[in-house]
């Protein structure tokens, strides 16, 4: 692969769709290959991006569906590690204006068993950014490992994180707890609406912002569905429209958002340090592409982000 890549490490989750079934005591599930780093990785590597994920991969049925998914659309799994633990399912249900409700079953799964060992093997040396977040950095035994990882990356590779709140799983006090943290290793932090309000209940996204910018994050990006998202870069802001779409679910619609903005920092060279270079206009070219790839995402079935060719119509607007 190039030698130039984005590294993201954490979870694959095997999504699990609840669909009618041929009897009234029956329900019928349909499995695709999800989770939110996942995602994004399966997302950089459609969109162009070199993309390799640190996983630990289940022998199980959906660890061998996670690795055909991944591998069919080009991340390389050359650091990823052969686990003996089952696969974490969600048990996923659309509501009817298609935002997603979401039960786990992720006790003692291959997920979150990271060792230092298994860590230090990797070589980041042509990684220009580590993207993770999500359940990898609060559920052990493997969050404190993952922070260490990232506390050893940071002086070579731009720093991302998307905490991704599943309060289901983990109480959201611990990713407050962390958060700070989290930051002081950041140069990217991108969450939800929905995480803003897990994370620090009835404050404006503005002053999230500051917050997390005083923390040590230098671009902060909130994306808030359909009115699109909110980003700061050291304290300047803009805001970006959504994309009008179909909306058939919003699964994976923020791990695309996220590729989508490190796939566009990536190739006009921003990426790979601190941000020195990185201006406001950047930062709003990068987020109106994010936007279209999470609106083609949020017209499919599941996290099944969309590849380069299907964003060919952002050429002419030098978007891609």
């Amino acid at each position: 692969m190039s030698p130039r890549h984005i590294t993201v490490l954490g979870e694959c989750v095997a999504d699990a769709f609840t669909e009618p079934a041929g009897a009234a005591n029956e329900l019928a599930l349909r499995v695709l290959p999800g989770g939110g780093p996942a995602n994004t990785a399966v997302a950089l590597a459609r969109l162009g991006t070199p993309a390799r994920f640190l996983a630990r991969l289940s022998g199980d049925v959906f660890g061998r569906l996670f690795r055909a998914h991944l591998e069919a659309s080009g991340v390389d799994l050359s650091y990823a590690v052969a686990a003996a633990e089952p696969s974490t399912l969600a048990i996923t249900e659309p509501d009817a204006t298609g935002q997603a409700t979401f039960s786990f079953h992720a006790q003692n799964t291959a997920d979150w068993q990271w060792t230092a060992e298994e860590l230090a093997k990797v070589n980041l040396s042509e990684t220009t950014c580590v993207h993770t977040g999500s359940l990898a950095l609060v559920r052990e035994p493997g969050a404190a490992v993952v922070e260490e990882f990232l506390a050893k990356a940071a002086p070579q590779a731009t720093i991302s994180i998307d905490p991704n709140v599943r309060p289901l799983l983990v109480n959201p006090q611990v990713y407050r707890d962390r958060l700070t943290h989290w930051c002081g290793l950041a140069d990217v932090l991108r969450l939800s609406e929905d995480d803003l309000q897990l994370l620090l209940p009835g404050i404006p996204p503005e002053q999230a912002c500051d917050t997390w910018h005083a923390a040590g994050a230098r671009l902060v990006v909130i994306t808030l569905g359909a009115d699109g998202a909110l980003a700061s870069l050291d304290g300047e802001r803009i805001r970006m429209p959504a994309v009008a779409a179909p909306v058939l679910d919003t699964v994976g619609a923020g791990d695309s958002f996220t590729a989508g903005l490190l796939h566009h920092l990536d190739a006009r060279g921003l990426l790979g340090g601190r941000l020195v270079s990185l201006g406001l206009d950047d930062v709003a070219e990068a987020c109106r592409f994010a936007t279209h790839v999470a609106a083609l995402t949020c017209s499919v079935a599941g996290p099944n982000p969309p590849w380069q060719r299907q964003l060919a119509h952002l050429a002419t607007s030098g978007d891609v």
